[in-house]
């Protein structure tokens, strides 16, 4: 508030001047974001509980720490970390380094001070907190995209074999001929087929290993599924179509 105090006369109000910390446009809506990813965020700050927590509820952010000093980051930054949780932490002040160290992820603001930026493990050029959802995605896509790869190479090699093995083999075990469901023309051609198919499904998962899966926020679980739905079943499904069709075809070359 600011007043006038006149000799003689009764103090007046002339105007009332509010301070406060801006939130930038969009803030909360990429803090909700975080959270459809699974992200737990909390704000450390110096100030005092009542600044901390009105900042707090207009970001969005899971919960606050008030007055903290440079130990009380490290120290909440250790006790999620001794619960067996990948902590990342943006900071941009001297106050802050000690916690961007310890942290598993440490994002120093291009901003900040240069203390910060050297015990950070990157620099965001753009000094924007919620850069560690682009660092989560790309984390993630890159996991997800090996964990798919791997979940189709399996369940193809578990497919292909099952599918050529009975047909390579009826002749000489003939039980195995009951498996052989997908009767192929010939031992030979059964071999040659799996071996085209092979050739020909890696090249096909290249642009996937280049590209990547798309990432969706989603928790892991979902994820687990989706991809065990996609790349697990088709891994399985797609050996036998393909051996079949290149088998339908071979078989006219001849001496097969």
């Amino acid at each position: 508030m600011v007043a006038e105090l006149i000799d003689g006369q009764p103090a007046r109000a002339l105007g009332v001047i509010h301070l406060k910390d801006v939130v930038k446009a969009g803030m909360r809506e990429r803090f909700d974001e975080m959270r459809r990813m699974g992200i737990r965020t909390v704000m450390i700050t110096g100030d005092n509980p009542l600044t901390a927590k009105a900042i707090a509820d207009e970001a969005g952010v899971d919960d606050f720490l008030a007055e903290a000093k440079p130990e009380d980051k490290m120290a909440l930054i250790k006790k999620e970390q001794e619960g067996g949780r990948l902590v990342a932490m943006t900071g941009d002040g001297t106050n802050d380094a000690p916690a961007l160290a310890q942290a598993d992820v440490g994002v120093a603001m291009n901003s900040g001070t240069s203390a910060a930026k050297e015990a950070g493990n990157m620099v965001d050029l753009d000094s924007d907190p919620t850069k560690l959802i682009e660092i989560v995605q790309i984390g993630k896509q890159l996991l997800i995209t090996r964990g798919a790869l791997t979940t189709f190479s399996i369940a193809n090699d578990i497919a292909k074999y099952f599918a050529i093995i009975p047909a390579m083999f009826a002749a000489v075990y003939p039980s195995l001929d009951t498996l052989n469901v997908m009767r192929l023309h010939s031992p030979t051609s059964a071999i040659l087929s799996a071996i085209i198919f092979n050739a020909l499904i890696i090249i096909a998962l290249i642009p996937l290993a280049l590209r990547g899966v798309q990432y969706r926020p989603s928790s892991a679980s979902k994820l687990l599924t989706r991809n065990l739905w996609i790349y697990g079943l088709g891994g399985v499904i797609v050996p036998f179509i393909g051996i079949k069709l290149i088998d339908l075809l071979v078989q006219f070359i001849p001496g097969i």
